[in-house]
């Protein structure tokens, strides 16, 4: 599927420095798109590959749009643009609607007829699977379910009872959505399981990414809201609220309870631990551990970068003495005569 640089330039507001009647098919990399293709730049570490490019076509900012060699798509969210374009000219092919032989649908359940399940997937007891939502193969639905219109679950995604997703959410292969949160009660010299009675509820436009896992809540529910974005792997406790338009990069784990404001992000491995809050509009770098509250907005670290072994094992030992030397300047001052203030100015 073709479309011209004008039509792309007047549809997604970009200012077009090129010829309008030029099609573009495909979308490439800077450093591999051919004649017919679109590439972007968005990220500067890239910009040397911009001389060079061989794409019909750039979508960039201003900035670098003086020295694109080739007809350009300017707009300052360059990123953003180009992911628009690239869904209209790589549209996913929409799945024949029906239920496939090879699947398990409970005759409780109610599936729209212009959904499709796919084979060898479950559907359980009083499940309700919206219109044009897409069950894929392997998947494995309980009871009391419901999937909203325009759902799209990848193969092996497994939604235990009680689920709760809004419409146009996104799970990619081996999602658990709904598991028991880890709960339990030191008794003896053993633990004592608590049942978990809660649900997961997650909103609209919600991305949640392969083999991560969202714990269903001990009593009252798990909160996803609307627009929030996980990446692959990560583990999401019973209780978590998770705030709208919030993004979580992989490896990330959430203790139970806590909650997470609107527009966070989250990078890629981080450790929150339980029962804390985050406002909204917190920016949490990558290997960070999250131990306390964080009431401000802002960007937040912990951690230390990598750093050559020999250098690493130095900070290390120093490290390891802090403590003694803060014990000695606590008694140096201590043994210190204390200062004469002096006269008082009144005095």
């Amino acid at each position: 599927m073709g479309l011209t640089l004008g039509e792309l330039a007047v549809r997604f507001g970009c200012e077009l420095r090129g010829d309008p009647a030029v099609i573009v098919e495909r979308v490439g990399t800077l450093a591999e798109a051919g004649p017919g293709e679109l590439a972007f730049l968005a990220n500067p570490q890239y910009r040397s590959l911009l001389a060079g490019t061989r794409a019909t076509a750039v979508v960039l900012d201003a900035t670098n749009a003086a020295a694109c060699p080739v007809a350009a798509l300017v707009h300052s969210n360059p990123y953003a643009r180009y992911a628009h374009i690239a869904a209209i000219l790589h549209p996913q092919a929409p799945p024949a609607a029906g239920i496939d032989a090879r699947a398990l649908v409970d005759r409780g359940a109610r599936v729209a007829a212009s959904a499709s399940v796919g084979p060898g997937a479950i559907i359980g007891p009083r499940s309700v699977i919206g219109e044009r939502a897409e069950i894929g193969p392997g998947c494995v639905i309980g009871a009391d379910v419901q999937v909203g219109a325009d759902c799209r679950l990848h193969a092996r995604v497994t939604l235990e009872s009680g689920t709760v997703l809004g419409a146009r959410v996104c799970l990619q292969s081996g999602a658990v959505v709904g598991s028991d949160g880890f709960g339990f009660a030191r008794e003896g010299a053993g633990w004592t399981k608590v049942p978990q009675l809660g649900r997961v509820r997650i909103g609209d436009d919600v991305e949640i990414g392969a083999n991560t896992t969202i714990d269903r809540g001990a009593i009252g529910d798990t909160v996803i809201d609307a627009g929030v974005k996980l990446d692959n792997q990560i583990q999401v406790a019973h209780n978590v609220q998770i705030g709208e338009h919030t993004v979580i990069a992989a490896c990330t784990g959430i203790s139970g309870s806590t909650r997470i404001g609107a527009r966070c992000m989250i990078a890629g491995a981080v450790g929150i631990v339980g029962h804390l809050d985050i406002c909204d509009d917190v920016v949490v770098t990558g290997l960070s551990m999250v131990s306390h509250s964080i009431s401000m907005p802002g960007v937040y670290s912990g951690g230390i970068p990598a750093a050559p072994a020999a250098l690493w094992r130095r900070v290390v030992g120093r490290f390891k003495r802090l403590d003694a030397l803060a014990g000695r300047v606590t008694r140096l001052e201590r043994a210190m005569p204390r200062s004469n203030p002096g006269p008082k100015p009144d005095e």
